[in-house]
């Protein structure tokens, strides 16, 4: 059969079902929709599933080729997991690059990195459009051709300049490509951190629709914004009753330590699950999360109980907070 005829999924996991398997019990999992007003039982099958989210139509190698990598990535994951709950640790180099690479595809390929794609491009049109106020909107139509009349301008200024910006999406490809250079960029921030296998009896892990959680160097002022490069660690729990802590290079830096060696586990620990690191890492999971959270039936005791709005978007804009009147902007401002 061609690829062309073949037959290809079309519900997509953006959070791996394997790895749900390790949140789950004969195949349920306890899902919560923040703020946590919304509690549910399912199917690990249904869990973080999106409708061809990671589809290209009309590819010559098949709509679902991206689908396809993504599952033999997760095939490759799922060995070094079993791995891990078996007692390899620290990983050898291959299993180590492999397991940071999934973690940082993992940070670009859930829905709130396609969202905050959208929400980028509705803001700088909202933005394009307000500072050109109604008159050069109106041109913009003009030059398209066809008749142009103020209710139509007056209409569409309206849509364009809500605070949620106009309702456009990029096209799925664009997040698709994002999501492998970025993922690609992020892995270097991963693989050179020390890593800790903290390994859990009497507490237990919950985890999310983005699962990699970024803690803040303490020392940072509050306003200052937290990445890959600029954490002092990134917590993935792996299981409920495993979690992996990438933690502050800063040390080995400062030791001269060269990254080859770290990359080989030389600076790798285990560590055992107290309370404190239950918490510490279950804090920054739900921090992370963009819209749900996952975990075992017996684990709804770890889910904080205050819990925060969802996060459908990672990024903010100021354009947000500016109001158009419709008249140019930057007439307004050459006047003044």
């Amino acid at each position: 059969m061609g690829a062309t005829t073949r037959p290809f999924a079309k519900r997509h996991h953006t959070v791996p079902r394997f790895y749900l398997q390790g949140f789950a019990e004969k195949d349920r999992i306890e899902t919560v929709r923040l703020p946590g007003d919304q509690r549910f039982t399912q199917s690990v099958s249904d869990a973080s599933v999106a409708k061809n989210f990671y589809a290209v139509v009309g590819h010559e190698d098949g709509d679902d080729v991206i689908e396809r990598a993504l599952s033999q990535i997760e095939g490759i994951t799922a060995a070094i997991f079993k791995a891990i709950i078996g007692g390899t640790w620290p990983l050898s180099f291959d299993d180590r690059m492999s397991l940071g690479y999934f973690v940082a595809l993992q940070v670009t390929r859930v829905p709130a990195q396609r969202r905050s794609i959208d929400h980028i491009a509705r803001q700088m049109l909202r933005l394009q459009v307000g500072v050109g106020g109604k008159s050069g909107l109106r041109q913009v139509l003009e030059r398209q051709g066809g008749e142009v009349t103020d209710e139509r301008v007056e209409t569409l200024w309206k849509q364009a300049t809500r605070p949620e910006g106009p309702p456009i999406e990029r096209p799925k490809a664009e997040h698709i490509k994002q999501m492998i250079e970025t993922a690609e960029e992020l892995v270097k921030y991963i693989v050179g951190r020390p890593w800790s296998l903290v390994r859990f009896d009497q507490r237990s892990l919950i985890t999310s629709d983005a699962p990699v959680g970024l803690v803040r160097n303490p020392e940072d002022e509050h306003w200052f914004g937290v990445g890959y490069l600029t954490a002092w660690g990134i917590t993935f729990p792996l299981t409920r009753k495993l979690g992996l802590l990438m933690s502050d290079p800063q040390p080995l830096i400062d030791q001269e330590i060269p990254v080859e060696e770290v990359h080989e586990g030389r600076a790798d620990m285990t560590q055992l699950g107290t309370t404190k690191l239950e918490k510490f890492f279950n804090y920054h999971t739900v921090m992370n999360a963009s819209e749900w959270l996952f975990h075992h039936p017996e684990d709804a005791k770890f889910v904080p109980d205050e819990l925060p709005e969802p996060t459908l978007v990672t990024v903010a804009m100021s354009s947000e907070d500016r109001d158009f009147d419709g008249e140019p902007w930057f007439e307004q401002h050459r006047d003044a």
